[in-house]
């Protein structure tokens, strides 16, 4: 196994248990410098170490796993400078923090955002045009599913048990869900064209009848209805989830009480120990699962990015969907991949290569500035309602994963994952060290800018030495 450093989350857990190193190295049967050695990252925990800490903390092994620091990393070059007037911390100090200290780069990410919040809020109240407040309990709730590696417990085990239950097939889910809703709450599934395009589905308690746009699809339709079953029969257990946290205020809790429902919905629909022994017999292949489970791509895409169960742990996925404009209107993280808030996202990300060829798959091989390389599959979406004459939308999925995952899945073939062809890219221009990128929109935060009236560059922002 990898070496394993995790000095300071033992020296925390030895001094809340109250036990000196003495007697935590005399239960351990080894010497005190050794574990003095061990809690300075001196030396790695060794498997008899680690068997004897699970035995006498009662914590699982995956505790003193190593951090996945790529995301807090992210969030504190971006927090900062803005703290310390320009100024950035060498990357070596930034990656002891987030490393060693998670809890401490945490707290500095946690009072950047509120700092972020006051000055957006101040800037609403001073000029009404300012609109960003409404995007602020989307950017809540995507930090509470990541926080949690895009995978809730109980909702998920409580939807593989309605699943059972209903005795959901692959073909037939959509009928199942029908004849649940009907016989076990008395409510009936009503198909209707929304002359104004504006609702997809609209629930009446006091008819019981849940109206379904005609303009959905089949997976559409069953995804509604699972979700309405989310609210039937799992409100507690969502309830439950939303007690644990502290939000800000009932828009957010709300918001992430829909998020909660679509989560169990998607779990109804595609159960957790099928689909995942689909997804690793297919090799991950996005295309072959949809047409296997009968959904769309962006479904099974997104489901994809929750199999994060403890003893049947898949890929670990990002999600994002993104319009022609680069907007992200989705983005699921059960890993450490993390793009700026503020200032776009990199134009060299192939997301945006595949809105050039629409219905194609295109793949990836990426590497960010801390040297983390991940493996991106991207592909055009088409949503289309009514007939002639109606727009349609295209989005891009994407979906990553870091490298050293790539050999599970079937987008790896043909690539020479030790020496891969590989696309820099960055976090988004503010937060980027990719002094040279000719596709750069922004300088860098922190650094000064070359001003030479007798010299040019290719770079459009060329930086002091």
């Amino acid at each position: 196994m990898d070496k394993i450093f995790a000095g300071t989350r033992l020296r925390r857990l030895r001094e809340e248990r109250g036990l000196s190193q003495v007697e935590l190295a005399r239960v351990l049967a080894i010497s005190p410098s050794y574990l003095n050695q061990i809690e300075h990252d001196t030396r790695p925990l060794t498997v008899t170490v680690l068997v004897r800490l699970t035995e006498v903390f009662g914590v699982d092994p995956a505790f003193f796993a190593p951090q996945d620091t790529a995301r807090q990393l992210a969030e504190l070059r971006e927090a900062l400078p803005e703290a310390s007037g320009g100024q950035t911390p060498p990357l070596s100090d930034l990656q002891q923090i987030a490393g060693t200290m998670p809890e401490v780069a945490e707290a500095v990410s946690a009072l950047h955002r509120r700092y972020r919040d006051a000055m957006t809020l101040l800037e609403s109240m001073t000029d009404a045009r300012t609109e960003a407040p409404s995007l602020m309990p989307h950017e809540r709730v995507r930090d509470f599913f990541y926080a949690r590696q895009n995978y809730i417990d109980s909702l998920d085990r409580a939807a593989e048990k309605l699943a059972r239950s209903i005795g959901t097939r692959r073909g037939e889910v959509r009928r199942h869900l029908r004849e649940h809703l009907s016989s076990a709450h008395g409510i009936s599934v009503v198909p209707a064209r929304d002359d104004d395009g504006v609702d997809t589905h609209a629930y009446d308690d006091r008819r019981r009848t849940l109206t379904l746009s005609a303009d959905l699809r089949a997976g559409q339709q069953a995804f509604r209805m699972a979700t309405q079953l989310a609210y039937l029969e799992a409100g507690d257990v969502i309830e439950q989830v939303l007690d644990e946290e502290v939000w800000p205020d009932d828009t957010t809790r709300e918001l992430a009480r829909i998020g909660l429902a679509h989560h169990f919905a998607g779990a109804l629909i595609l159960p957790y120990a099928p689909f995942f022994r689909a997804a690793e017999k297919m090799r991950y292949d996005v295309e072959v699962l949809a047409d296997h489970f009968g959904v769309g791509y962006e479904t099974v895409a997104h489901r994809l990015s929750t199999l994060q169960r403890s003893e049947m742990r898949g890929v670990p996925f990002i999600f994002v969907r993104v319009d022609r404009a680069g907007n992200i209107s989705k983005r699921q993280s059960a890993t450490g991949f993390h793009f700026s808030r503020s200032g776009g996202t990199c134009p060299l990300w192939n997301v945006y290569d595949a809105f050039a060829a629409p219905g194609r798959v295109d793949v990836q091989v990426a590497e960010m500035p801390d040297g983390q390389r991940y493996l991106w599959v991207a592909r055009t979406v088409t949503r289309r309602r009514g007939g002639y004459g109606n727009a349609a939308k295209t989005f891009v999925i994407g979906l990553g994963c870091e490298l050293r995952h790539a050999g599970r899945m079937v987008y790896s073939q043909g690539l020479d994952l030790a020496h891969p062809d590989v696309m820099p890219i960055g976090p988004g221009c503010r937060t980027c060290d990719r002094a040279a990128c000719p596709q750069r929109a922004a300088p860098p935060i922190g650094r000064p800018l070359r001003i030479d009236p007798g010299r040019g560059s290719f770079a459009p922002y060329p930086l002091a030495p």
